[in-house]
């Protein structure tokens, strides 16, 4: 079955985001060249367990990851199980893979104070500046992620409400409320961003100077470059406000359950990855309270 019918399940089914796609499509095609070269074969949809192995032998003698390896095994083992949904294959030759083993990242967050940092540091008399405070605010306020942030219209937001609508993984829809500081902010933003709108806005939230929708790179590096100058953390990421959004609610005593819903996260497995920090303050907490430690 051609890779084509796949990808436009991912889409059209899945619900799969573009870049989602465009990941899985890069494994596929890199794994389908692999079998073309070393064994003349047409097609990915009959290969044998040795000769996946012998993929993943050439993927660490090229020095990638466990991790990236892992991951496009991942993409192997969808296409598989596609194939066993659209009846084309009984068994998936990665039936009995055990994935490499990996070591945990840990997300270091950013401090209280150094976003406070960061947002006093905004010239709010520039569209830019007001643009970029927003962005900052609505990642450490909200939780969302930086291709959630990008695909905000203005019809997403609800100000009297004071909330915010956000469109998922997979198109899956939730409700994130908005602090009123983060709603002042935007509305002196708007009055801003109605200087640089134009017919190619399309509505979206947040725009260029050039008024066209920011992109996931731009945003990345806008995050970058305001917390180089704060924080001596090696990464510095629009995914580290997030997961510095879900560590200081948790410190404050916030419930696990309410930190997934407001993540938008499916299992509650995935959100406890950040609770390690909230654990670390926890412990200091406990430690400079007990009697018994006092003694």
């Amino acid at each position: 079955m051609p890779l084509n019918h796949f990808f436009e399940y991912l889409q059209l089914e899945k619900k799969c985001s573009a870049h989602t796609v465009t990941a899985y499509r890069a494994d596929l095609t890199e794994f389908s060249n692999f079998i073309s070269s070393e064994y003349e074969q047409e097609g990915i949809g009959d290969v044998n367990y040795p000769q996946i192995r012998n993929w993943i032998v050439l993927l660490v003698e090229k020095g990638l990851s466990n991790r990236t390896i892992n991951r496009k095994v991942s993409s192997l083992k969808a296409y598989f199980r596609f194939l066993q949904k659209t009846k084309q294959l009984e068994v998936s030759p990665l039936a009995k893979h055990s994935a490499l083993k990996t070591s945990k990242k840990i997300q270091v967050p950013f401090s209280e104070k150094e976003v406070e940092n960061v947002l006093q540091n905004f010239d709010s008399n520039s569209f830019e500046g007001l643009r970029d405070r927003l962005i900052i605010e609505m990642f450490y306020s909200t939780g969302i992620r930086r291709s959630e942030l990008i695909e905000i219209k203005l019809q997403n937001i609800d100000l009297e409400g004071g909330v915010l609508k956000v469109k998922g993984k997979r198109n899956k829809e939730r409700y994130v409320p908005l602090l009123a500081s983060v709603v002042e902010t935007f509305k002196t933003y708007r009055e801003a961003r109605k200087s640089i709108e134009n017919a190619l806005s399309q509505g979206y939230l947040f725009l260029t100077s050039r008024g066209v929708k920011m992109n996931e790179s731009l945003v990345y590096r806008l995050i970058n470059n305001y917390f180089r100058g704060v924080s001596s953390k090696v990464k510095k990421s629009p995914h580290i406000l997030r997961h510095s959004f879900a560590t200081h609610l948790l410190n404050q005593g916030a419930d696990l359950n309410a930190v997934k819903e407001l993540l938008g996260h499916s299992s509650l497995a995935a959100t406890q990855v950040y609770t390690h920090s909230s654990m670390a303050e926890l412990s200091k907490v406990y430690k400079n309270a007990h009697p018994r430690n006092k003694k």
